[in-house]
């Protein structure tokens, strides 16, 4: 049973993500707000989740029936507040930093992803309405969203335009009273109909007649289940719903809806009423300030998975006794042997590497909403560059450990029983939606490496040599450091090499090169973010008497984990060639 690592996401959001002496936050409010999200998750969502997993959602009637006791877990979460974690006081919420936000995101998601999916694209859309809608709609629907009164959905995807959004094809058109009506349908609408609440507010991407082609012209639509009269009630079912849901490898529990507007269903005349959000023609502006919210808590999803999967490792590995190990007289408990070891710490580290990554995300996040002038643009590159990474390699660990935790399980880990492959399923999806991997490093390198005519990369990677530098300093003579030091400033400059690289080729309008490293490239950023994070954090003293055990994690990521780098630069420098050459075996 997954259990919500308090003491771990504390320590991050303190030491790693900043938190410990920000004056912007009450220190005792921050371990309050960790401590009750883990209790009511431990207690009440990680509980349901196999029962979740085992019922799914149903559909009947174009009406969809959560799993059983589900509505009522939501609506005491609700209740309790966690949906305004984050939001804007004048909307009714917290006001509190975007990085507690994700660390709650990690727990819940840790408890039961498909359970988490609901919260998380509300929270998207709830601040897309909040950056970009009129203060009309805003005062309708915004306050109910912050509450988790209502949900929200993301409505991009059809069956012929998935990455391709320039292809879609759903239809708005104008009405003299300034709402729309749009036409069409939209495929992986996640918890796109449900009983957890009494109307979904969805956001919609659609095409006006005279819009220019491709993505310049998509705008941006509210289309709510229900029309909201002006007192706020509910009026008319809208002309919307629910054609089926999807036959899933994971996320049973989430509803993955396949929605259409308009064929006249439900009211007067054919069309589901839509109110413009931001600029017609704008839309995909409008629905990125979702997607980078969607992307980033994805990221907490991957630590979540991974967490879970580590847990339940461990567990079973200091109970299953298999063989003597190495000094042994009797039966050993599997954790004794060495291979079994190198495992399990190796699911640990990447798990706390990632977790640090994505709240350093979510900490330039925060930094960018309350700052000013150039000091607000450095943050907001900053938040830009670290947002495909912090979505792609905790996604990508997430799948990874958790097939790790399959395997220290054994043969018990691939039945149901033991919940290791429900991990796995689960957490095989986040590497795919709010942007593929793959998509996430084209977006790196195309566009993130070029912030700052290509200075903010290379200052982000000189913070990073800073902090492997102080490690030494800390090392002193203690010899607990091991290599760890000398092994980060390699595998820091084999990221100098491969950026320099990278940046060469782009400048030289070489893109099919650079691309041809897009995804080693990222996975190397991430490796060495990990890295040097873990030793940023193993050197922090606290009274908790963990140190020397941050220490050896770290050193053992150092030691055991880096070298990947070194093949990775080498794919990135010399691959392109060999790729190009090798299409032929496609053929």
């Amino acid at each position: 049973m997954y259990t919500s690592p308090v003491d771990d996401i504390l320590f991050t959001l303190n030491h790693i993500a900043g938190l410990d002496g920000d004056a912007s936050v009450d220190a005792d409010i921050v371990e309050a707000v960790i401590w009750e999200a883990g209790r009511f998750c431990d207690a009440t969502i990680a509980p349901a989740a196999a029962r979740g997993d085992k019922e799914g959602s149903k559909l009947a009637n174009g009406e969809v029936r959560s799993p059983t006791g589900w509505p009522e877990i939501y609506r005491a979460w609700a209740a309790a507040g966690w949906n305004g974690l984050a939001a804007p006081m004048e909307a009714g919420g917290q006001g509190l930093p975007h990085r507690l936000q994700i660390a709650a995101m990690e727990i819940w998601n840790g408890g039961s992803m498909a359970f988490a999916l609901a919260p998380m694209l509300t929270a998207g859309a709830a601040e897309a309405l909040a950056a970009h809608g009129s203060d009309a709609l805003k005062a309708r629907f915004l306050p109910k969203m912050v509450s988790g009164e209502w949900t929200g959905t993301m409505n991009l995807t059809e069956p012929h335009a998935g990455s391709d959004l320039g292809t879609l094809r759903t239809r708005a058109e104008r009405r003299d009273d300034g709402t729309y009506r749009i036409f069409g349908q939209k495929i992986y609408i996640t918890w796109g109909e449900h009983d957890f609440t009494d109307n979904i507010v969805h956001l919609v991407l659609a095409r006006l007649a005279d819009a220019p082609e491709g993505t310049r012209g998509i705008s941006l639509f509210l289309v709510p289940k229900f029309i909201v009269n002006e007192d706020e009630t509910l009026g008319a079912r809208n002309d919307l719903f629910c054609h089926s849901i999807e036959e899933k490898l994971g996320i049973h529990a989430s509803p993955t809806c396949t929605m259409i507007y308009g064929d006249g269903r439900f009211g007067e005349e054919p069309g589901a009423v839509g109110y413009l959000i931001g600029e017609e023609n704008r839309g995909l502006a409008c629905m990125f300030t979702m997607m980078n919210n969607a992307r980033l808590a994805v990221g907490a999803q991957g630590v979540a998975m991974a967490e879970a999967a580590t847990q339940g490792a461990l567990a079973y590995a200091r109970e299953r006794r298999q063989g003597k190990a190495p000094g042994a007289a009797t039966a050993s408990p599997i954790i004794d042997h060495p291979d079994i070891a190198r495992t399990l710490l190796t699911m640990k580290a990447l798990t706390q590497g990632s977790r640090a990554i994505t709240y350093l995300c979510a900490e330039a996040v925060d930094r960018a909403h309350e700052a000013e002038g150039d000091e607000k643009r450095h943050w907001q590159d900053r938040a830009a560059l670290l947002t495909p990474i912090a979505k792609s390699f905790p996604t990508d660990v997430g799948v990874e450990v958790a097939s790790l935790g399959i395997q220290v399980h054994g043969g018990m880990g691939f039945v149901e029983e033991t919940g290791a492959a429900r991990l796995l399923r689960d957490a095989r999806i986040a590497p795919i939606y709010e942007g593929t991997n793959g998509i996430q490093a084209i977006d790196l390198v195309t566009r993130k490496l070029p912030l700052g005519d290509g200075a903010h990369v290379r200052g982000l990677i000189a913070e990073l040599s800073a902090i492997a530098k102080a490690v030494t300093s800390v090392e002193g003579d203690k010899g607990a450091w091991g290599e760890t030091a000398a092994r980060l400033d390699k595998a820091i400059g084999e990221l100098i090499t491969a950026t320099d690289w990278l940046q060469s080729e782009l400048a030289a309008g070489r893109l099919a090169a650079a691309l041809a490293g897009a995804t080693a490239y990222q996975r190397l950023f991430g490796l060495v973010l990990s890295g040097v994070l873990l030793a940023k954090g193993a050197a922090v003293v606290v009274e908790d008497g963990r140190q020397p055990q941050r220490i050896a994690l770290a050193r053992f990521f150092a030691e055991n984990l880096l070298g990947e780098t070194a093949a990775l630069a080498d794919a990135i420098l010399h691959g392109a060639n060999s790729l190009e050459a090798a299409r032929i075996a496609l053929n």
